[in-house]
């Protein structure tokens, strides 16, 4: 728990600042490809069947954070994800938030922010790392899966906040007990096609599946069942059993019974 002095100073820094309303909440600047959206929204697609049962946390897309750690309190730094942890899902009277600010949120500080790099460099390596450093944000995840070399860095790095400076991590997927998650890249079904995603992983290395992954897989467990129950059709007739009574016994319609028996050529 938060003392209760501490709480008053920082109401009284906070104070004089404006609220969310009056600040800007889009930027209007165009993404350089379809990925800056769609794998931090992947992310947070993930989480909101991960964590359907809390409602502790947040995860802004292409959203705006602004603080008080910058030379201007009312210019965010706008990453390509965040994860903040310890605040509502959703603020009290309000369906959703049009910016992420800090003083508005009891002084809490994402603790992931996601960055992908574009055919533009954006500053993610220098400033935007003094930035989310400054901050106060605990990890910091890159992701460059085209332009590393470009770069001189690795298509995927995950950096921490060790005293004021963020220090080069190793492992993928990469585990955060802050969150109880671990994040990595992988194989995953997204919009039909197999493609390499962001994904976030259980303590033991395992990836949690989209449901996407999750209904295809259930249509192929199901398709399997069928075929059995149809293979099981010509032994259970060897066996004496009438259509009706293997229709019965196999869960299938008298129908596909009968029909699956005509068939079937006599040995």
């Amino acid at each position: 728990m938060r003392p209760q002095g501490t709480a008053m100073v920082q109401a009284d820094l906070y104070k004089n600042l404006p609220t969310s309303d009056e600040l800007p909440d889009a930027d209007d600047t165009p993404v350089d490809n379809e990925d800056q959206n769609l794998l931090p929204n992947y992310l947070l697609f993930l989480l909101q069947r991960i964590w359907a049962d809390r409602q502790d946390w947040y995860f802004g897309v292409d959203m705006g954070i602004y603080h008080t750690t910058g030379k201007d309190h009312r210019v965010p730094v706008i990453p390509d994800g965040f994860l903040a942890l310890g605040v509502p899902r959703r603020k009290p009277g309000q369906r959703f938030r049009r910016s992420y600010v800090v003083w508005e949120e009891a002084g809490v500080v994402p603790t992931m922010a996601l960055e992908m790099v574009s055919w533009s460099p954006g500053g993610e390596y220098v400033e935007k790392m003094d930035i989310y450093a400054n901050l106060g944000v605990l990890y910091y995840v890159i992701y460059n899966p085209e332009y590393w070399g470009r770069d001189k860095h690795q298509p995927f790095e995950v950096y921490k906040r060790i005293g004021e400076k963020y220090h080069l991590q190793r492992g993928e997927p990469y585990w955060m007990p802050e969150a109880g998650l671990a994040i990595g890249r992988a194989q995953g079904l997204l919009g039909g096609e197999i493609r390499e995603v962001l994904s976030w992983f259980d303590a033991e290395g395992n990836r949690y599946p989209s449901a996407e992954e999750q209904a295809q897989d259930f249509q192929a467990q199901a398709q399997q069942e069928r075929q059995a129950r149809l293979a099981a059709i010509m032994p259970l007739q060897r066996m004496g059993l009438t259509p009706a009574q293997i229709a019965e016994a196999l869960q299938l319609s008298l129908e596909v019974v009968e029909e699956s028996l005509g068939q079937i050529t006599p040995d």
